[in-house]
């Protein structure tokens, strides 16, 4: 059968349809894929102690943007110095898309000596042995680490989780600390009973990290430090490492100490509010058949858990006599009607949260109903 009779087409337009792929005409071939994954653009690498962590993301794509199927190839290498050789220490298979990570000990030889540039890479090679070049450099310090941190100790103040550590001696380069906390109760907003929407206060994170500066003391090591950012009622996991930071190669990179055992806390609130000041009593003399008063006023406490406040009342020497109700006075101020002419009468006032942690009485104050 005639090709041009089959296609349709008539002689006129052979021409143009020859520049054409249509009707079963073979298109210009395509270069064969050469299957190289894309670089790893993300490697990160941290060390503590003797031990090197290194993750990243593999590559879902060749570079022909089409998919990569099944495991792939990934060395790991690392290099000390600028001019060193690019060391194998290990090969992989991940699929793509996964979440790469790599754990190495270091030997002797690197946790030992001045602090120096230890640079990791992985490179992602096809069934061929080639790649389309090495991830970015993950910079890490070879050298001698700092100590451990030990005696971590933690206690709940009012003012929040005070923590403690044994100072450092004899360090060459002075080590800062960094305190790792871990909420092991639920986050607030999970908890039943607790206001929720958008105007609910944001959620306790899990993990949070405090940094203790070895500069804060010159001449003294870091020893402790006060985590003010707590929830009373929340159950907390402590641990701590030092940090030496060094300049190497126009960066500023750390190496840190392996973390310490963990010290766990339940943050109760087991303290009372402060105790109220600048009480002020004024006599309300009785007029026009009225009863004579005393008019107690003292300045507002603000801690966030406060109850109210209890009034105390006596005579002389005499005991001590609660005078305002079973339930705490809310405002800053109370009238006392139970008075006579006469009669001086001596006032203290305490504060209460909503555990029932009652403050010391405050400062008295007295004051005399006039005789008529």
């Amino acid at each position: 059968m005639n090709w041009v009779r089959k296609c349709g087409w008539s002689a006129g337009t052979l021409a143009l349809g020859a520049a054409l792929t249509g009707c079963g005409m073979p298109g210009a071939p395509l270069p064969p894929s050469l299957d190289l994954a894309v670089p790893v653009t993300n490697l990160a690498a941290t060390r503590a102690g003797d031990q090197v962590s290194l993750t990243w993301t593999m590559p879902k794509k060749n570079t022909d943007k089409l998919l990569l199927k099944g495991n792939q190839s990934v060395y790991v290498c690392r290099k000390e110095g600028a001019d060193g050789p690019c060391i194998s220490v290990d090969n992989l298979q991940l699929a793509p898309e996964a979440e790469g990570s790599f754990l190495e000990k270091l030997s002797p030889a690197l946790t030992s000596g001045a602090p120096r540039a230890l640079a990791y890479f992985v490179e992602i090679k096809n069934g061929k042995g080639r790649s389309a070049g090495m991830s970015n450099a993950a910079v890490v310090l070879a050298g001698e680490a700092p100590g451990p941190v030990t005696g971590l100790d933690a206690e709940v103040s009012k003012a929040g989780v005070k923590l403690r550590w044994t100072a450092a001696t004899q360090e060459a380069t002075p080590s800062a600390i960094r305190l790792h906390r871990k909420l092991l109760t639920p986050p607030p907003s999970k908890k039943e009973g607790q206001q929720q929407g958008p105007l609910a206060p944001p959620a306790e994170p899990v993990e949070r990290t405090l940094f203790v500066d070895a500069g804060a003391q010159p001449g003294h090591p870091p020893d402790r430090a006060l985590d003010k950012d707590i929830h009373f009622g929340e159950t907390y996991e402590y641990r701590a490492q030092r940090v030496v930071r060094v300049s190497v190669v126009g960066q500023t990179l750390e190496l840190d100490s392996p973390l310490s055992p963990p010290v766990h806390l339940e943050a109760l609130d087991v303290f009372p509010p402060a105790l109220p000041v600048g009480l002020a009593a004024v006599a309300i003399a009785g007029e026009n058949g009225s009863e004579p008063a005393i008019d107690l006023s003292w300045q507002p406490d603000t801690e966030p858990d406060l109850a109210g406040y209890i009034v105390y009342r006596r005579e002389g020497s005499g005991n001590w006599e609660r005078i305002s109700l079973t339930q705490p006075v809310v405002g800053p101020a109370f009238r006392d009607t139970h008075v006579r002419a006469g009669h001086s009468y001596i006032y203290a006032v305490s504060a209460i949260d909503q555990g029932g942690h009652e403050s010391a009485r405050s400062a008295e104050a007295a004051e005399t109903i006039a005789a008529p």
